[in-house]
């Protein structure tokens, strides 16, 4: 790193919680999130976000047209940037999703099966960028906006994004992360071609990290996760970006990566080499759930650590995976682990290890669909 990009503001909206205290809360507590939709097991956000949801498009006529996956990502930008001053003309945004306006486009996609026309408010209420542009529109903000999919590692694709605006000198500040609101029919369906859902009919339905695990298990959750990126490091710092690593590989599946995880293996390898580091103290897995997707991942793990592991964490098994948004709820539990200096253990996995003194370095990984690999490592401040 050419110089330091600190994380000055993180937050999250999810079964977790709305607020910092409810999320570590709920992750020290180690209580399952999930219940059921139509016989299948999903995470959904608390009754007190559904609440301000609603107060929020009472507040704004406009917001009653905009998809769910947009109302969680300007609910949460207002969390996340409430404590924060910033010239609005030099703040950036990169806001992610895996599937974008889902909810929206299913509806009115019956309409138009049903009546062969659609509202007007169809085409710019169900583009991607929807994301970015409206949380801008709610915060005021005057900078770039941007919005991509890179399917599940999209927000730690935010991060990159914003780390390279602010090397350059093109912003001061860049607001980045994901949103997801996918728990709508089509979706689980599309979950289920691919036999990626778990089928338990017990609460412990994810078993990220089970490594022996014989079925997919994965849990398919809604939310959304940002955080606020700048240069320097200051008494707002919680976090600092030590190093950042990114690759992709040739697939012989569309939904698969390799035995070993050649992307992880190189994202991982970057990431180190950039911190100018040759092993971090804790890596907060993807782990999504499925057979081959943990067990790939950790084997990367094993080639790129050898026999001197890290410890070895993740939070799906918990959370559930929240699709283009996962990378950042990630990223959130790496720095409350290194701001309370306390490892959240997966029930999964037995780590060989002990907990070091002080945690210091945690990286975190996220894949998405194509093989594309993100490897962040943070560093807690002096």
């Amino acid at each position: 790193m050419t110089q330091p990009i600190s994380i000055s503001s993180i937050s999250s909206i999810s079964a977790l919680g709305n607020s910092s205290q409810s999320v570590w809360k709920t992750y020290v507590q180690k209580a399952r999130l999930f219940s059921t939709m139509d016989g299948d097991w999903v995470s959904c956000i608390s009754e007190e976000s559904e609440q301000a949801i609603s107060s929020l498009i009472a507040e704004n006529h406009n917001y009653k047209n905009l998809d769910r996956t947009v109302l969680l990502a300007i609910l949460n930008g207002r969390n996340c940037l409430k404590d924060v001053k910033f010239p609005k003309g030099r703040i950036g945004i990169n806001m992610g999703s895996s599937r974008g306006a889902t909810g929206l486009f299913e509806v009115y996609h019956k309409q138009f099966l049903e009546r062969e026309k659609v509202s007007p408010f169809t085409s710019p209420t169900t583009t991607l960028g929807n994301i970015s542009s409206w949380v801008a529109q709610d915060l005021g903000i005057e900078g770039v906006t941007i919005d991509h999919s890179v399917t599940c590692s999209t927000a730690m694709h935010a991060i990159l994004n914003g780390i390279a605006w602010l090397q350059a000198d093109m912003a001061d500040t860049f607001l980045v992360g994901g949103s997801e609101a996918a728990l709508t029919p089509f979706t689980l369906a599309q979950m289920k071609a691919l036999k990626l859902s778990a089928t338990s009919n017990n609460v412990l339905a994810c078993e990220s990290m089970r490594f022996e695990k014989t079925k997919n298990s994965m849990v398919l959750a809604e939310g959304s996760a940002m955080a606020v990126l700048e240069r320097g490091v200051s008494e707002k710092t919680k976090a600092i970006i030590a190093g950042y690593g990114f690759a992709s590989e040739i697939l012989e599946h569309n939904s698969s990566i390799s035995e070993h995880a050649d992307c992880f293996q190189k994202s991982m390898r970057h990431a180190l080499a950039s911190a100018n580091l040759e092993t971090v103290d804790v890596i907060v897995m993807h782990a999504p759930g499925t057979v081959k997707g943990d067990r790939a991942e950790k084997n990367a793990i094993d080639v790129v650590f050898e026999r001197q592991l890290p410890l070895l964490t993740s939070n799906k098994w918990l959370l559930g995976h929240t699709f283009g948004a996962s990378g950042m709820f990630s990223i959130e539990l790496a720095v409350m682990m290194l701001q309370h200096n306390k490892f959240i253990e997966n029930p999964y996995f037995s780590n060989a290890r002990h907990l070091t003194e002080q945690l210091q370095t945690i990286m975190v990984n996220a894949v998405g669909f194509g093989g594309n690999a993100v490897s962040i490592i943070l560093q807690k401040p002096e």
